[in-house]
């Protein structure tokens, strides 16, 4: 049986809203029928910025604010998505939105997306998925990562050991050493995007660095890397998350009070540096027989860091996502279009190798129109 769902997601580095409208056979994805990239409103993708770099209280008036704004920007991309595909919202079995993550720290066992998804339902017509993260918590679980889910359905083999590496502002890292789902792994590996995003930000007014080209023209600066690279997060063991509060520019300062006196171009190379070395050492240590490294999210466009990742990585094959049927930019969004079928059907959505979770269980809750 044919269905089709929406998948939407806004990540860690805040830079859009990904939308997905695929189409799945049963409960297998049999492509994507279309995709749209949204926007928040400047004002509140700032305000939403300085919910994750200021360590601040915020009003209830704010927080129910940004609450519903954020779900008027999901459901005017789904509006958007549709209208462009020619599809009715009536067609669409379901749409899983993510949220917007303003916290997360499994430790503290919590994990808070925004985005009220009454509002999503009414507005688009469409039976709504949500609040994906907090069931797997509260079974004791990181509630992070959930792609691996999606990961191994579409990406594992039995015939190599593979991995698969999510760059979004966050780095993430799926192993999948065969075609076994109970043998699969994955973890928040360490920044991606998101801490480079601030730097070239607060260096240059820009929002993101095109192709890596300013962190190419940059030299390493070893001990800045070093004295990242000491961060106690990257010698735990997973199962392990954490949040874009984690990895920001005030962590880097305190790790290496000198920062502001450096070259900033060299700052931009060391920060992706930090990316790639993170994401590889993390492969080495728990998965050293993998034999391809598939990578997706933003950072599949950072030329540089794809680069360096294919130099550390040496006798690793590393590829996009796209050779393997999945373009890059859009494999998060599929994944909760994939989940929110997941909640329909009443079928399990989390892996307890993956997050620790006591069980398996059925993730998110159901919001009708």
């Amino acid at each position: 049986m044919q269905r089709l769902a929406v998948g939407l997601i806004s990540g860690t580095s805040q830079d859009g809203i990904d939308a997905v409208l695929a189409r799945f056979e049963g409960d297998r994805l049999d492509g994507i029928v279309a995709t749209h990239s949204g926007q928040y409103p400047a004002p509140v993708r700032s305000q939403l910025l300085a919910l994750g770099y200021e360590n601040r209280p915020v009003s209830l008036a704010e927080y129910a604010a940004l609450d519903r704004a954020v779900a008027d920007a999901f459901a005017d991309t789904t509006l958007t998505l549709l209208e462009g595909a020619g599809i009715a919202a009536a067609e669409v079995t379901a749409l899983g939105s993510h949220g917007q993550t303003v916290f997360h720290d499994a430790g503290l066992g919590n994990s808070l997306q925004i985005g009220d998804p009454s509002r999503i339902a009414v507005r688009t017509g469409i039976a709504t998925v949500a609040d994906f993260r907090r069931k797997d918590v509260a079974l004791d679980g990181q509630g992070a990562p959930l792609l691996p889910v999606l990961h191994h359905a579409l990406f594992a083999s039995r015939r190599e050991p593979r991995a698969v590496l999510n760059l979004g502002g966050i780095a993430n890292l799926t192993l999948l050493p065969d075609d076994d789902a109970s043998r699969v792994l994955g973890f928040d590996c360490g920044p991606a995007n998101g801490l480079m995003d601030e730097w070239i930000e607060a260096a240059q007014g820009r929002r993101y660095d095109t192709d890596g080209a300013w962190a190419a023209s940059g030299r390493l600066i070893p001990e800045l890397l070093d004295a990242l690279l000491a961060d106690p997060y990257f010698a735990l063991p997973p199962p392990k998350s954490t949040g874009r509060g984690y990895f920001l520019l005030d962590r880097v300062r305190r790790l290496y009070p000198a920062l502001d006196t450096l070259p900033p171009a060299d700052v931009q190379h060391s920060l992706c540096e930090l990316t790639a070395r993170s994401a590889i050492e993390a492969l080495r240590r728990h998965a050293p027989d993998t034999a391809r490294l598939l990578v997706c999210g933003g950072g599949v466009h950072n030329a540089w860091l794809m680069s360096r990742l294919a130099a550390l990585a040496d006798g690793i094959a590393v590829e996009s996502t796209e050779r393997h049927g999945l373009h890059p930019d859009w494999v998060e969004a599929a994944a909760f279009a994939w989940l929110a079928l997941r909640r329909l059907d009443a079928a399990p959505g989390n892996m307890p190798s993956v997050t620790g979770a006591r069980r398996a269980t059925v993730l998110g809750g159901l919001f009708l129109p």
